[in-house]
């Protein structure tokens, strides 16, 4: 049994639920960059093909979604990593509790 969730959120855009999948499927991890003049990047390394052992791009993803996707507590940032350009943080879907999902708490079965 579900039980509502205590706030409601605003439903995902197109976009936001595109990033929301590909945050959740990447197989590589996303960055947010944020450099020193303000200007903010989410993105990932892309490699060529899963048979090349080198080459790729790296793929920006929407800022405006990523960061309405951050405000709304989808997506989390782990640690920053710091240098006088810029600042990187892990980026990674937000992990909902599971005990939030259930109405009643579950019981262990006993023999």
């Amino acid at each position: 049994m579900l039980r509502a969730l205590p706030h409601t959120r605003a439903p995902l855009s197109p976009g936001g639920a595109e990033v929301l999948r590909l945050l959740m499927e990447q197989r590589g991890p996303v960055f947010l960059t944020v450099h020193a003049n303000g200007r903010r990047r989410y993105g990932y390394w892309q490699s060529v093909g899963s048979a090349a052992a080198r080459g790729g791009c790296h793929v920006a993803l929407p800022t405006a979604e990523c960061d309405a996707l951050h405000a709304a507590g989808l997506i989390v940032l782990g640690d920053p990593v710091v240098d006088p350009a810029k600042t990187t943080y892990p980026v990674r879907a937000a992990v909902r509790d599971a005990s939030s999902l259930t109405a009643t708490p579950r019981q262990a079965l006993t023999a």
